[in-house]
């Protein structure tokens, strides 16, 4: 195991039927009908964390924490690092500025009574900070938040901002406060940007190619930022009828994601994504901040 470079760990804790794979098949009325199963898939997760002396960020639903406040706690306690993924899983632009200011403060208000710290890290749902989104900075900021993890740098069809830079970065907002963005692991080759940093890229690609875009981080001096959901460590979960690339996006290698992440546990040393970037600081100090027009090209 490398112990030069730490890379960035997170888990996005949703339960499988809030993805947006499943929005066809799974109403939000039925959602407290339907079993939990995504607080077995979390311990499993913690306990493989625990065997390799490894942290992460566990970004949690504001939904899924008042169901499960122990899970939170366990977390928490456990050392890793606690961030909002928002309450319900709403895309930023279904929520529009006022409902998103609203959201973060409903998730804030949860995760803080239950830790007792403000979170200060965020991933937007389905990394729905895209170029028609970007409005959600200054709320960002205004609402405490000093590392997002919402920007994709590629292009997708739900999601993505292909000009956005594929290392850590600061970001400027008008009056001059920053605060700094951690895209997930992208693939630089042969001229294109290749996502692999986790999800679907994550159970689909082999592990070499893994290894290889976090070698390409690393020999920058930077941390790769790796991503996953409990739901991708429960091969055993209810299967809905998709179909086509959904169907493939949300199926695909689940039962290789626990022996993959292992591996990658036995090879890299990993931390949250607040102490991998503090590596950084050298990096920052000499990379202009971007301001929102910038990075929408």
């Amino acid at each position: 195991m490398s112990q030069e470079l730490a890379h960035a760990l997170s888990i996005d804790v949703e339960d499988y039927f809030q993805v947006l794979n499943l929005r066809s098949s799974v109403q939000r009325d039925d959602w407290d009908k339907i079993e939990l199963r995504c607080g077995d898939s979390t311990r499993r997760i913690l306990d493989l964390l625990d065997r390799h002396s490894a942290k992460a960020t566990f970004f949690f639903l504001g939904w899924i924490a008042e169901r499960m406040p122990e899970l939170v706690r366990d977390v928490a306690s456990a050392g890793h690092e606690i961030g909002s993924h928002g309450y319900d899983h709403k895309l930023l632009g279904e929520l529009g500025p006022d409902g998103f200011r609203e959201d973060l403060r409903r998730t804030r208000k949860i995760l803080e009574e239950l830790t007792g710290s403000r979170p200060e890290l965020f991933r937007a749902c389905t990394w729905s900070i895209a170029a028609d989104t970007l409005w959600a900075l200054p709320i960002l900021h205004a609402e405490g938040i000093r590392v997002d993890s919402s920007i994709f740098p590629v292009s997708h069809p739900d999601y993505g901002l292909r000009s956005a830079p594929t290392r850590p970065y600061r970001i400027q907002l008008d009056g001059g406060a920053e605060f700094r963005e951690f895209p997930p692991l992208t693939l630089q080759l042969l001229g294109k940007r290749i996502p692999v940093g986790g999800g679907g890229y994550l159970r689909l690609f082999p592990l070499w190619f893994i290894t290889k875009a976090i070698e390409q981080s690393a020999r920058e001096g930077l941390p790769a930022c790796l991503y996953l959901h409990p739901w991708e460590v429960d091969p055993d979960q209810p299967r809905f009828d998709l179909s086509g690339l959904r169907a493939f996006r949300h199926y695909v290698n689940l039962r290789r994601t626990i022996p993959k992440l292992e591996r990658l546990l036995e090879r890299y040393r990993f931390l949250g994504l607040q102490a991998a970037l503090d590596q950084c600081e050298s990096w920052f100090a000499k990379c202009p901040a971007l301001t929102a027009s910038e990075l929408s090209g």
